[in-house]
């Protein structure tokens, strides 16, 4: 298995507890949770169930007796009811011969359907049976973070404070996917690897349809261009699965695709208009929760003043390329040196860099030095009549600030006289409007380096995308 090392050891240290144990595992769609829980366990469990999506009460409970029955239970009817159904699985995991009895439960979201009254039985499971014995790891896995986070870490009943461990799945970095590739046995260099990254984050499940043998561009021209390409209505499904309320989603994420700097929740707000009021904050949470949309404060600025970005990759390719697809079936092989890519590209690139803080701050010399980062903008006012944006700002304990320009080249990234102009202009507004004490440094991320030459002196630092490689 490629990385997953901490959770790895995280779920070995539960199996090995001499006490029952709740865990709740969630990450995005397609992240690999199953394939995480299954591959520490095989051969262990005592039990194991997955949700079924779009499934009413009685469908789910058919579908759990037939579970039941894989794992020795004998179940003549459906049960009737999910405490009916808790109480028979309690059967079957005390008559299974595993030391450590690891129950798997996986999509419970999909298992709670309106007034099923599932929680309230998973509750009865866990304190009045599970956790009075020893020898019990309940693992509840959910693509639904939301619903995770909502049922099992603010539970206000029964469940309050009773998960024992929380594993939020993320997705791949760079350098976990360029192992995957090469586990794979998929030929790609850096640039490949970061463009793919750029396309498909880093969902392995998106990953593992790479086929060896094919070029990157012939990749994802099979998997998002052709006809009957098997990715095409992906988009739809991942947000109908995920969202009870899925257009309302849909509508917040594609505001966030159409703003490269972010944008404020009252932004949010008049973009999406009066049909969502009540309802945008819930919205938001859900979005966090499943990591396709991230929050930043703005340096200096109050908290109502928090941005907030699209970081799901894939769904900002779909609203560049898949909202109306091209006809042509070899689309990203034809047209590599667009302007419509190019700009894609840079856009895309940012996401990437804001995904790979820690690298960044590593290649800076100052992963151990407290450091945040934020989002910040001026708009032109009396005080200041430039505006400015900068999406990366790094404001470090050690008496520094790190002002990060991303740009995504070829080739070395060259600053000419116009681009030196506006980069000058850009630090004397943050200078002048954030009013830091700090020294401010231009630092400069660059997927292959910076061309010196007598405009690259302003800038302090350089991070290329050898760095943003680095675990």
């Amino acid at each position: 298995m490629v990385g997953r090392l901490d959770e790895q050891k995280e779920l070995n240290r539960l199996f090995d507890s001499r006490e029952s144990e709740f865990v709740a595992l969630y990450g995005r769609r397609r992240v690999g949770k199953t394939y995480l829980v299954r591959e520490v366990f095989e051969g262990r469990f005592a039990f194991c169930h997955t949700g079924k999506s779009g499934v009413g009460l009685r469908g789910q409970l058919a579908h759990f007796r037939k579970s039941l029955e894989e794992w020795g239970g004998v179940c003549a009817t459906a049960p009737k009811s999910w405490d009916e159904a808790f109480d028979r699985l309690k059967k079957v995991v005390a008559a299974s011969r595993e030391p450590k009895k690891v129950v798997f439960i996986d999509e419970m979201p999909w298992m709670d359907t309106p007034r099923s009254h599932c929680l309230s039985a998973l509750e009865s499971f866990w304190n009045e049976w599970a956790s009075a014995r020893k020898d019990v790891l309940l693992i509840v896995c959910g693509s639904a973070a939301s619903w995770m986070v909502k049922n099992l870490f603010r539970n206000r009943g029964g469940l309050h404070n009773r998960v024992t461990a929380r594993i939020a799945l993320m997705p791949f970095t760079l350098s976990e996917c360029e192992k995957y590739a090469a586990e794979r046995g998929l030929a790609m260099s850096r640039d490949d690897i970061a463009e793919c990254f750029m396309v498909f984050g880093g969902i392995p499940y998106y990953w593992r349809n790479l086929r060896p043998g094919a070029s990157l561009a012939q990749n994802i021209d099979a998997m998002l261009f052709r006809q009957n390409a098997p990715m095409r209505g992906e988009f739809g499904e991942l947000y109908k699965s995920l969202f009870g309320n899925s257009a309302a989603h849909e509508k917040v994420v594609a505001a966030l695709a159409g703003k490269k700097s972010g944008m404020t929740r009252s932004e949010i707000s008049e973009a999406v208009g009066d049909g969502m009021k009540g309802m945008l904050t819930d919205v938001l949470e859900n979005l966090e929760c499943s990591g396709f949309v991230g929050h930043s404060r703005m340096l200096g600025r109050r908290k109502r003043d928090t941005v907030f970005r699209l970081l799901d990759n894939f769904t900002l390719f779909h609203f560049r390329f898949l909202v109306n697809p091209p006809t042509s079936p070899r689309f990203w092989e034809t047209t590599v040196l667009s302007p419509t890519r190019a700009a894609w590209r840079g856009l895309a690139f940012e996401g990437l860099c804001l995904q790979h803080v820690p690298q960044i701050l590593n290649a800076l010399g100052v992963s151990g030095v407290h450091a945040e980062a934020y989002a910040w903008r001026h708009i032109p006012d009396a005080e200041c009549p430039i505006g400015a944006q900068i999406d990366l700002v790094i404001d470090r304990a050690d008496g520094v600030v790190n002002v990060c320009e991303m740009k995504y080249t070829r080739d070395a990234y060259m600053i000419d006289s116009k681009a030196e102009k506006k980069l000058a202009e850009k630090l004397s507004v943050f200078s002048a409007v954030a009013k830091t004490r700090k020294a401010v440094h231009l630092t400069m991320v660059s997927a292959h380096g910076l061309l010196k030459n007598i405009h690259s002196s302003r800038v302090q630092s350089m991070v290329t995308l050898d760095d943003l490689f680095k675990a």
